[in-house]
């Protein structure tokens, strides 16, 4: 039965995460597989990545053919280099201690490697927003400073108003005095008329 090590596709439309299964190559994508060796999420970043590393070691020293796929994920997390290293063991040229420091020591390098990758991603983000901040706050100036230039503007306009009106008003009020005045005339006309007739 040829054995070979895939991703199972699991999870949502749009978001799907993966199992990391060993399953018969006859079976179906989803369906029916041997062991679960782990699981590999792409929505986060860096990708999650979760795998037994030494029941894929045993897998694949049973001959169990990975995916190209599965290989980049076993190679990332180091499975390939461990089986490489227990393949030295069963020849004689090294230990199993040998192995274990050796594969220690690579992990360690690779764990920083990706503390660096997130500290990266982590700063970029900070960057970003700090950014967007200051966008921002160049907008509500800019709306601030309009907002005012309106407000400058609604009081020059008020206050030439009220000028206009105090100009249209005061000619109303000296109509009344210029008509007082003409009818005083007409009144001293009269007595001058009664003066007159006492003369005669």
């Amino acid at each position: 039965m040829p054995v070979k090590i895939r991703l199972q596709r699991h999870g949502k439309k749009g978001k799907p995460f993966y199992w990391v299964v060993a399953a018969d190559s006859r079976a179906k994508r989803d369906g029916k597989f041997l062991e679960k060796l782990g699981i590999y999420n792409p929505n986060t970043n860096p990708a999650t990545i979760d795998i037994n590393v030494d029941n894929s070691v045993k897998w694949l020293q049973n001959g169990a053919q990975p995916t190209d796929t599965a290989r980049a994920i076993l190679s990332y997390k180091g499975v390939m280099l461990k089986h490489h290293l227990m393949g030295g063991v069963a020849k004689g040229a090294l230990t199993e201690e040998q192995v274990e420091e050796k594969f220690n020591a690579w992990l360690e390098e690779k764990e920083k490697a990706v503390q660096a990758k997130k500290d990266g991603l982590t700063k970029a983000e900070a960057d970003a927003r700090a950014k967007a901040l200051e966008a921002e706050k160049e907008v509500s100036e800019k709306r601030a400073a309009a907002a005012v230039e309106v407000e400058e503007e609604v009081a020059e306009e008020t206050t030439e108003e009220t000028t206009e009106a105090a100009t249209e008003e005061a000619p109303a009020v000296e109509e009344p005095a210029q008509e007082a005045a003409a009818e005083e005339p007409v009144a001293e006309a009269p007595a001058e008329e009664e003066a007159s007739k006492e003369e005669e």
